[in-house]
């Protein structure tokens, strides 16, 4: 993969739709979330047009404070997953990544939690709340588990109406199946987390 990959939402759109694009603005994966499902379901697939799907994520419970994804590929092999800490996230979002054999790959952490808090109270202000996307924009450390070492950086971009992530590489850390690992779980936090700034 070339870095940094650019995540976007498709704006006119009843399901969620995310678009991860490389460097050169090759699309590389096309996510479809289901509506009005109790479980989240989300299918990833290798492109826009839906032809080829490459992974499926599911929760592990009805709507819940802290699920647990689960990726497979199509043939069922669990790839990894990805479980958000629920008490820990009410100050600063907090997402552990797991191997297909439940070892801890990594963290994915908020970089300031003030963000969020000024976002909440912003947001609270007619007119001027719909002008936060340009000055509130969350950051996110991806933190690999065995060197603790600081390996990837998500930044909400700015933007009106659209949501625009880009993720960048700060040290190379995971083999191939980890990091299809980690960038599902990549996807899963930000269309969770979109919403905020």
């Amino acid at each position: 993969m070339q870095y940094p990959l650019a995540l976007s939402f498709k704006i006119a759109a009843l399901a969620p739709q995310l678009f991860v694009r490389d460097a050169n603005g090759q699309e590389l994966l096309y996510v479809k979330q289901k509506l009005l499902k109790l479980k989240d379901k989300i299918n990833v697939f290798a492109d826009s047009g839906q032809t080829r799907q490459l992974y499926e994520i599911n929760a592990d419970r009805i709507i819940d404070f802290s699920p647990k994804f689960t990726f497979a590929d199509t043939t069922g092999r669990v790839i990894g997953s990805v479980k958000r800490h629920g008490g820990k996230s009410l100050w600063k979002v907090s997402y552990e990544i797991f191997s297909s054999d439940d070892r801890s790959l990594g963290t994915i952490q908020e970089e300031n939690p003030w963000v969020k808090v000024l976002d909440a109270l912003i947001s609270e202000v007619p007119i001027l709340n719909l002008f936060t996307g340009y000055f509130l924009n969350p950051k996110y450390l991806i933190t690999e588990t065995q060197t603790q070492r600081q390996v990837l950086r998500v930044t909400k971009s700015k933007s009106f109406l659209e949501s625009k992530f880009t993720l960048d590489r700060l040290e190379s850390a995971f083999d191939e199946a980890a990091e299809t690992a980690v960038l599902l779980s990549i996807m899963v936090m930000v269309l969770h987390e979109r919403r905020r700034g």
